[in-house]
């Protein structure tokens, strides 16, 4: 009796087991039915448990690029290529629209590359980035890039403003001015290779520790939190999000109670053109990146 009682006991565990969803189950569920493609990668930086879904497809990077873009900055002047504290002087030329506040500063202003980095990954201005690929350009991007092992970024020109007023695309890279990479816009990446990127930044390889540590309190100030972010009461987050009419992006670490949850989360190809909070990519974001922080907790 006692044998054929706990037959039954593991019985219904296997049960019950079986019918707890699957962190594949609960992101099909998400995804299921959704105006657009999903392309996820994340991991737990301290247990290594991993999800994929489209993780190594290109995508538009849209803002994201300007991660990578802060990244080589950051080697340039540990280097002594450049200077924190080196002067660019604002023109009306340089002025484009979309998001930042450069563009409302007058002619003639006077801005250090630290505050320009500052404004590129904080606001996501789009006039900063630009003036930090003239002094940098988009070829040292990715060169630099390769010597980290993301060969799969690149960085393919300067921001040309959003669709009510866009200039005429200019500060190729090479890598950009190839047919296949230009189809992406201002740059291209993997949700793997992005993720790679915030896991090199956490561990204090991106120049070194202490610049490592600064590029992770400047992605904390990243004033857009409508996707990763969205609902961060309890934790705290690292990211930099992109958008574009029909995508958003959001690459982060979600620095939770049961790990840091590093991600990368892009939806592409939405028919409906919305710039609120609450657009249906970003939400979608949020709840993917809700079901990563819990599947792949410890």
């Amino acid at each position: 009796m006692t044998n054929v009682l706990i037959v039954l006991a593991l019985a219904g565990l296997v049960s019950r087991q079986a019918s707890v969803p699957t962190l594949a189950d609960t992101i099909r569920r998400l995804t299921s039915g959704f105006q657009g493609k999903v392309f996820i990668y994340a991991k737990n930086l301290d247990t290594g448990a991993e999800f994929a879904s489209g993780a190594d497809e290109r995508v538009r990077t849209a803002s994201t690029i300007k991660l990578p873009i802060l990244c080589a900055l950051s080697s340039q002047v540990a280097a002594g290529r450049l200077r924190w504290g080196d002067r660019v002087t604002l023109r009306d030329a340089d002025k484009i629209s979309g998001s930042g506040a450069v563009r409302e500063l007058s002619a003639g202003t006077s801005l250090t590359l630290r505050e320009l980095a500052n404004l590129m990954i904080v606001v996501s201005d789009n006039t900063a980035t630009n003036l930090i690929l003239d002094r940098l350009t988009a070829d040292a991007v990715n060169d630099y890039l390769d010597a980290i092992g993301l060969r799969q970024t690149r960085s393919n020109r300067k921001v040309r403003g959003d669709g009510t007023d866009l200039k005429a695309p200019e500060g190729w890279s090479k890598a950009g001015r190839i047919e296949d990479n230009a189809r992406f816009g201002i740059g291209v990446s993997t949700p793997r290779e992005m993720v790679q990127l915030l896991e090199m930044i956490e561990q204090g390889k991106i120049v070194n520790p202490e610049v490592s540590k600064e590029i992770v309190a400047t992605l904390k100030r990243q004033q857009y939190k409508d996707g990763i972010g969205r609902h961060a009461d309890d934790f705290e987050v690292a990211s930099k999000s992109g958008s574009l009419d029909a995508l958003r992006s959001d690459v982060g670490i979600a620095y939770t109670k049961q790990g840091r949850i590093a991600m990368a989360i892009t939806v592409d190809g939405m028919p409906r053109i919305d710039y609120s909070p609450d657009n249906a990519g970003n939400l979608l974001i949020w709840e993917i990146a809700k079901a990563l922080m819990q599947g792949l907790g410890r």
